[in-house]
């Protein structure tokens, strides 16, 4: 239990103690995260930083009190609309991050259904299994069902599963430009035409590339129609704190046509402090997030973006040649963007390859289904690339041998696992519990979790899993 300091600190010790906080962290300018973290170089980050220093306290709920932060959210999205080719008559929101532009755009689909088809107690939202939790998310707070559909061979949406989930009850389909999980851009047209020939809104999640796909086009890339430029597409959300490379806390929902956009909105008139308005889901917002944003996109420009741009493709490039040539590994799906996923092929452990990078300092994310490790390539990774793939090597290199000389071993292990969970599942639910716990209370980024990975993804029910992790977040916010 902590309790406030009878006395206050001097600003000294606190700022002291906070960088020795922040020194158990990963580095976050170091380019050595694949994933969280956007960053771009020291003159931004020091922009941004005083940008955002000079709106700390400024309150963007009342447009009316602080006209300047109006006019910056306008010019934002007026530049964020040029990037996506909406058309004149669209309307947006600047928010605090992707989940909550899904959230809003799923709130206004779930709104406008309900004056076209009022007669619906739980409208359907249609979406491929590799689009992001948040529209699970989303539909959870708000009353809707998600009907995930499979992937092709290539990581995009099966267009014909789609159409065979449509019914009566469904209200949105969602495409991906591009999937997180493995940077694949999903067939928008077709999916838009879906959306038209059924008479359905269409919601293109573009969170992670609206600020590195029109650049890469720009740049030259041959790229499959993904915006507003497709008819059909009636509402996008877009990122300004991933690719943008603007401080955390801004993104973009944009709206066909300003109607559409009227469904998000919250107004109550009944309150005796006054008629309380919102357009987004936060009531007070961050100025600072505002602030910083307009500063970063001015800073950078068009130019800056493209240069941006071009170095995190090459970059991804140099990682996609490099892995095709190192036995074991291979690339999930086929990748347009500048996301990977990074598999292997028996008896190699995606899993420990993993924990091997994440001993010499790198940290990636670890996906499932199937197992792989995840990277979202950066202007800011050009710089450590060969040191990056050089470590990739090393790593695979031991792994193999350690598979050489335990193989019988680690099929005996696997068999008994899968014995284990059939026959004695709650000991194994135990045993990652602990070790959950344990990360979870840790004052450092986990190195080895192979072992939980590998258990997770062989749990014979998702629920189970689902449990686990819920355990995992009550012990990471104990007071």
């Amino acid at each position: 239990m902590h309790h406030l300091p009878p006395v206050g600190r001097s600003a000294e010790e606190i700022l002291n103690e906070l960088k020795n906080r922040k020194a158990q962290d990963t580095d976050s300018s170091g380019s050595r995260l694949w994933s969280l973290v956007y960053y771009h170089s020291p003159d931004l980050l020091d922009l941004a930083q005083k940008a955002y220093a000079l709106y700390i306290s400024e309150n963007a709920l009342n447009p009316i009190a602080f006209p300047s932060l109006r006019r910056m959210e306008n010019e934002i999205l007026s530049i964020v609309k040029s990037l996506l080719n909406a058309p004149s008559d669209a309307a947006g929101t600047l928010t605090s991050g992707g989940t909550e532009s899904i959230f809003l755009a799923l709130k206004a689909a779930r709104d406008y259904a309900r004056i076209q088809k009022p007669h619906l107690s739980t409208p359907e939202v249609i979406a491929p299994l590799s689009a992001h939790p948040a529209f699970d998310k989303a539909a959870h707070y708000l009353g809707l069902k998600i009907v995930h559909t499979p992937l092709t061979a290539s990581g995009a949406a099966d267009v014909a599963a789609m159409e065979a989930s449509i019914s009566e009850r469904t209200i949105l389909l969602v495409g991906s430009a591009p999937s997180y999980p493995h940077g694949v851009i999903d067939p928008i047209p077709a999916i838009a035409q879906l959306a038209l020939k059924y008479n359905l809104l269409c919601h293109v999640d573009a969170c992670v590339g609206g600020f590195i796909l029109p650049f890469l086009e720009r740049n030259g890339a041959a790229l499959p129609p993904y915006d507003f430029r497709v008819e059909g597409v009636t509402s996008m959300s877009a990122d300004l704190h991933k690719y943008g490379y603007t401080p955390k806390g801004a993104s973009v929902v944009l709206y066909r046509d300003r109607q559409l956009r009227r469904y998000q909105f919250f107004v109550y008139g009944g309150w005796p402090g006054g008629i309380y308005a919102s357009a987004s889901f936060s009531g007070t917002r961050s100025a600072g997030a505002i602030a910083a944003a307009w500063a970063v996109l001015h800073y950078l420009g068009e130019s800056g973006y493209k240069e941006a741009a071009r170095l995190a493709w090459d970059t991804t490039q140099r990682i996609r040649e490099a892995v095709h040539h190192i036995k074991g590994l291979r690339i999930i799906g086929e990748p347009q963007a500048t996301l990977l996923a990074i598999g292997a092929e028996p008896p190699i452990d995606i899993y420990r390859i993993g924990d091997g990078l994440a001993q010499r300092g790198w940290f990636l994310d670890r996906q499932q289904n199937p197992p792989s490790l995840h990277l979202t390539v950066t202007a800011g990774h050009a710089r450590v690339v060969e040191r990056f793939i050089e470590d990739l090597r090393g790593v695979v290199s031991e792994e193999s041998q350690y598979a050489k000389s335990s193989g019988w071993g680690r099929r005996l292990n696997r068999s008994l696992l899968r014995m284990g969970l059939a026959v004695l599942p709650e000991r194994w639910v135990r045993s990652m519990a602990r070790l959950l716990s344990r990360t979870a209370q840790s004052e450092r980024p986990p190195r080895r979790t192979a072992a939980l990975y590998g258990m997770m993804a062989a749990l014979p029910k998702q629920g189970s899993v689902e449990k686990l992790v819920e355990d995992f977040l009550d012990k990471a916010l104990d007071h």
